[in-house]
C-alpha cells in the first residue's frame, strides 16, 4: 500500500485553481523533495495532505485512510512555515506537553537529542532564536512518532551549520522506514537530501523522478573556462551553444551537444583555453526550464 496517494485531486478557491488534476503515489519510506515557484500550488497540496483543506475534486489517501482518519490515528506529522510557539512554556514542558496527545510518543530525552535541543530545554519559548524556533517545530512534528513525516519550509530562518544538523537529524528519523515529505525553495537541499523529487507548476505535475532523472532531462550542460583578458566574441556561435556568460575572466558555455561545443572551441577558435570545466545540468537549470515550460 502506498503511503500517500493523491487521485486527480483538484482545488479551487473562488475562480481561482490552486492545484489542478494532482495525481502522485508515494511509496512508504521515501524522503521526497515537493519543489515549486511560489503559488504552485504546494502549500495547497500539503493542507490538503493534512485534512485542513478538502479537495474540490479528486481523492486524497494516506494509507488507504482518508487524511482526517490519519491524523487522528496519530500518523502523520507537520512541521509548517508558521506555527506559533506558547511563549511562557519552556522548550522542554511543550514538547511534552504535545508529546502526551499522541498514543505511541517518543521518549522526550530522544525528542530532545534528535532535535539538537537538549542544551535548551529550559529556555522559554518566547526567548528562541528563529533557527532554534524551528528546531522546537520539528520536535514537536515527530514528537507523536508519525509514520509521516511533512515538512513546509522546514530550513528558513536557518543559518548554514542548523540546517547541516537539521539535515542530520531528519535522516536519523527517517532510517526507521518512515516517509518523509518536505516543500522547499533551496534545490541544493532537495538534490542532496531526497530520494525522488516531485516538481509541480501551476498546480499541475511537472515532473516526477530522481534528482538524477530530472537533471539528465533538462539536457543542457555547461562548458567554463578560463578566458583571461582574450576576446569572447563569436562563443555564441559555437555548435550546441545557447548562452554565454562571461565574468572574472571566466567563460561559461551553456550547450545542448557538449562534444560539439569542445570540438568547435579548439578547432574554430584561437583561445588559449586553461582550467577546463564540464559539467550536467544542476537540479536549479532543470528547475528553472520545466516551471518556464509549464
Amino acid at each position: 500500500m502506498n503511503a500517500i496517494v493523491f487521485d486527480h485531486v483538484s482545488k479551487h478557491y473562488g475562480d481561482v485553481l490552486a492545484v489542478d488534476d494532482l495525481s502522485i503515489a508515494i511509496e512508504p519510506g521515501k524522503t521526497v523533495a515537493l519543489l515549486g515557484p511560489n503559488g504552485a500550488g504546494k502549500s495547497t497540496s500539503v493542507n490538503l495532505l493534512l485534512g485542513l483543506l478538502k479537495p474540490s475534486r479528486g481523492t486524497v489517501a494516506v494509507h488507504g485512510r482518508t487524511p482526517d482518519e490519519a491524523v487522528k490515528a496519530g500518523e502523520m506529522g507537520a512541521m509548517l512555515q508558521n506555527g506559533a510557539l506558547i511563549p511562557e512554556l519552556s522548550v522542554k514542558e511543550l514538547i511534552d506537553l504535545v508529546r502526551r496527545l499522541y498514543p505511541r510518543p517518543l521518549d522526550l530525552r530522544q525528542i530532545l537529542e534528535l532535535a539538537d535541543l537538549t542544551d535548551l530545554a529550559g529556555r522559554r519559548a518566547n526567548k528562541l532564536s528563529g533557527g532554534q524556533a524551528q528546531r522546537v517545530r520539528f520536535a514537536l512534528a515527530v514528537a507523536g512518532a508519525p509514520r509521516i513525516l511533512l515538512l513546509d519550509e522546514p530550513t528558513s530562518a536557518m543559518d548554514v551549520e542548523s540546517r547541516l544538523r537539521f539535515w542530520a537529524s531528519m535522516h536519523d528519523y527517517a532510517a526507521g522506514g518512515r516517509t518523509v515529505l518536505f516543500a522547499t525553495h533551496y534545490l541544493e537541499e532537495a538534490d542532496e537530501h531526497s530520494d525522488r523529487v516531485i516538481v509541480i507548476a501551476r498546480g499541475r505535475l511537472a515532473a516526477d523522478g530522481t534528482a538524477a532523472e530530472i537533471k539528465a532531462g533538462a539536457g543542457d550542460h555547461t562548458v567554463s573556462f578560463l578566458i583571461g583578458e582574450q576576446p569572447s566574441a563569436g562563443l555564441d556561435r559555437l555548435p550546441g551553444v545557447s548562452a554565454v556568460e562571461v565574468a572574472d575572466g571566466t567563460v561559461t558555455l551553456r550547450t545542448a551537444d557538449s562534444d560539439a561545443t569542445l570540438a568547435g572551441l579548439y578547432r574554430g577558435t584561437t583561445l588559449d583555453v586553461r582550467e577546463l570545466r564540464l559539467s550536467g545540468a544542476d537540479l536549479e537549470a532543470a528547475f528553472l526550464a520545466l516551471t518556464k515550460e509549464s
